[in-house]
């Protein structure tokens, strides 16, 4: 008869990026709610800025891991969106350097099972201590099954990888349909050969974390991922267990009332969204021409987008003309914003998304349509994936070479999903309700944690 324990001690160790640490939060959330006690390893100053998302502090605890010194690395620098995206890498090295800290902590913890990601160094370290690793991922695996599954590592292992290696996916891929354009896999190859402190490629870094953890785990359901989470289990001939996509809970606090004024002029359904996440910055040609679009398209709208890195503010960076031609029907906004309770009022009928995995988890938990813009590396696949595989949004076309939008392709693909005699657009619509319905069916997260907890606990017995 199969034994378990009857509660978990887990660690965490996620790759020092809000887009990394909040998935991780809102897991541990789900797991404590279970009974597991909980140790967070993070930054200080992080520390304190997540601290109210934690909704057992009872059973979960924060522990402050120090940042190592990293020639230039700005001082206090703690996560991703504290730097440039040039500066990345000197992220991913001061994480590096904190090893023996984290050795000295676990040793003291002593917990059951750590999770991680980009610290692909953590199997080695656990299985020293007698403590269990899962590689626990909040991008889709259907990432990892395209780039770094063992099938594509012995494909290309020791060859010049070129754009055209990376355009299509490994043999057995459950779904051809989803691919690389040339200008994609040009970015993918950047990505890919990036070493950090001259040591280790970030491709390499991904794959040694897979191959050495005791078990995988993925943010994911297998009503979105199921083939994808299958072919890496047996690519990498161990468990791989689905956390559920962790739907974001309702926000406690109410949308500010600057937001709640400017959606409540317009009619339910009627406005586009479009957020761009926290580290995604346009340049200022691709800024205004995404602006230009939205204007293109008649609707009202609110755009949350960083800063163009060539100008000093949002003011400087519209198209000239812009903001007298919008008047009042629509909002550039370069500050921090509030996307779940944007997403969720009933004004929002368009999210124009970077495709960032927990930006269309949070589109999926609500009611707006999708128009799908990827910005870079993982965000291509999840565009895909959704526009190719499910069929529950729709691209913006881009340049093959380039990779360059214009005004009326964003506007096209816009007027795709509202317009209501649009019957490519009635198709997207009806696959995005189908499956909402499927998500949100009762008990749908509770299934997924109980049954990832389970196995969790048989694997420590």
């Amino acid at each position: 008869m199969e034994k378990s324990v009857s509660s978990l001690h887990i660690a965490m160790y996620p790759w020092f990026a809000f887009g990394h640490i909040n998935p991780y939060i809102q897991l541990s959330n789900k797991l404590a709610q279970k009974g597991h006690t909980i140790s967070f390893m993070i930054p200080p100053k992080t520390k304190s800025k997540v601290e109210h998302l934690n909704r057992y502090p009872d059973l979960i605890t924060f522990y402050p891991i120090t940042i190592p010194h990293v020639d230039g690395l700005p001082s206090g620098a703690e996560t991703t969106n504290d730097v440039s995206s040039s500066s990345i890498s000197l992220i991913m090295t001061a994480m590096d350097r904190t090893e023996n800290d984290i050795e000295l902590l676990l040793r003291q913890l002593k917990p059951h099972f750590i999770l991680f990601d980009f610290a692909y160094w953590i199997p080695k370290l656990a299985r020293r201590l007698g403590i269990k690793s899962m590689y626990y991922s909040v991008v889709s695996p259907a990432q990892a099954a395209y780039n770094v599954s063992p099938t594509t590592n012995h494909n290309l292992k020791g060859k010049q990888v070129t754009e055209t290696d990376l355009m299509q996916p490994p043999p057995g891929y459950p779904d051809s349909s989803i691919h690389l354009h040339f200008h994609e896999a040009r970015d993918s190859l950047f990505v890919r050969n990036v070493k950090h402190d001259g040591s280790i490629l970030l491709y390499d870094r991904l794959f040694i974390g897979l191959t050495d953890c005791d078990v995988i785990g993925y943010r994911a359901c297998r009503e979105i991922d199921g083939p994808f989470a299958d072919y890496l289990e047996k690519e990498f001939g161990k468990p791989l267990l689905l956390s559920g996509p962790l739907i974001p809970d309702t926000p406690s606090y109410s949308l500010e009332h600057k937001w709640v004024d400017f959606l409540g002029q317009f009619t339910p359904g009627s406005v586009i969204y479009c957020g761009f996440g926290s580290e995604v910055i346009l340049s200022k040609d691709r800024f205004q021409e995404l602006l230009l679009g939205l204007e293109l398209s008649g609707l009202p709208f609110l755009a949350a987008l960083r800063t163009p890195l060539e100008v000093g503010s949002i003011e400087e960076a519209l198209p000239e003309g812009f903001k007298e031609r919008i008047g009042g029907k629509g909002v550039v906004y370069g500050g921090w914003i509030q996307q779940p309770q944007i997403l969720k009022h009933p004004s929002i009928g368009c999210f124009v998304t970077h495709c960032g995995w927990a930006s269309l988890i949070e589109a999926l938990a609500n009611k707006c349509q999708l128009v799908l813009l990827p910005k870079r590396f993982d965000h291509f696949l999840s565009a895909r994936l959704m526009g190719n595989r499910l069929k529950v949004g729709v691209e913006v076309e881009k340049s093959e070479e380039e990779g360059l939008f214009t005004r009326e392709s964003v506007c096209k693909a816009i007027k795709t999903v509202m317009e209501e005699d649009n019957e490519v657009g009635q198709k997207v619509k009806a696959n995005l309700t189908k499956l909402r319905q499927q998500i949100h069916r009762q008990d749908f997260e509770s299934s997924y944690i109980d049954n990832f907890s389970h196995k969790l606990k048989t694997l420590v017995a």
